[in-house]
């Protein structure tokens, strides 16, 4: 093979290592969904649309999953003391796994006024795969408890996933787990967030590298074989 065929083909083989490394990312992706919740109140139903973002967080042999609400859904007729009002909500499981997660969270912490959307904390939930594949997160049925009375409010406008993870079983079996509990800011284990962005860049980062370093060895071949005919 010819001097500057063998630099073409070193070249070749870094860039195609790299976008091998970079097509190998695996599938994660988070979006904001927006969600139609019709509400079941003590005073009558009551409608609200608030974008749903879910995050998943490594922890363990699981993931820690937040739920945050960017707008409040249903209203009080009365002010909601500090403390007075109690949210949890369910998440659909699909894809690889299916079911439901239910997710929860502390109390208001401040005083809610009468006719006022309920702002909703971040309600958050541990979930353990028992099935590998890529598993779908969606919002589910709101439960809001206050001063003795429950409002149930239920997505009607089939929103998508919020977030979809490709998750690993530790056991191999065949159905998921999930499990509620924690506070609602979900800060548990602070490991790198699972969101679309960090294991792309990562392996993207690497893949570069290796195209670099491809390059850097195609550049000293060539001042080499430059430097060998100088010296002739």
């Amino acid at each position: 093979m010819s001097y500057r065929k063998r630099t073409a083909a070193l070249a070749s083989a870094a860039a195609l290592a790299g976008s091998a490394v970079w097509m190998a990312a695996p599938v994660a992706r988070a979006e904001v969904v927006d969600v139609n919740y019709q509400c079941k109140t003590p005073i009558g139903d009551k409608s609200a649309v608030s974008p749903i973002d879910i995050k998943g967080v490594k922890s363990g042999s699981g993931y820690r999953i937040t739920m945050s609400w960017q707008k409040g859904v249903s209203s009080s007729p009365v002010e909601l003391g500090k403390g007075a009002m109690t949210p949890s909500a369910t998440v659909a499981l699909g894809g690889a796994d299916s079911g439901t997660l239910t997710v929860t969270g502390p109390a208001n912490d401040a005083a809610i006024p009468a006719n006022t959307p309920i702002k909703i904390n971040d309600l958050s939930g541990t979930y353990t795969p028992k099935k590998s594949g890529a598993v779908t997160f969606t919002a589910g049925v709101l439960t809001i408890k206050a001063l003795g009375t429950t409002t149930t409010c239920t997505p009607t406008n089939d929103p998508g996933p919020s977030l979809t993870l490709d998750v690993t079983a530790a056991g191999g079996g065949t159905t998921g787990s999930a499990q509620g509990g924690g506070s609602g800011s979900g800060s548990g284990d602070e490991l790198p967030q699972t969101g679309p962005e960090d294991s792309a860049v990562a392996l993207g980062t690497l893949g570069g590298t290796v195209l670099l370093a491809g390059a850097a060895g195609a550049l000293w071949l060539t001042r080499r074989h430059q430097g060998a005919r100088t010296g002739r």
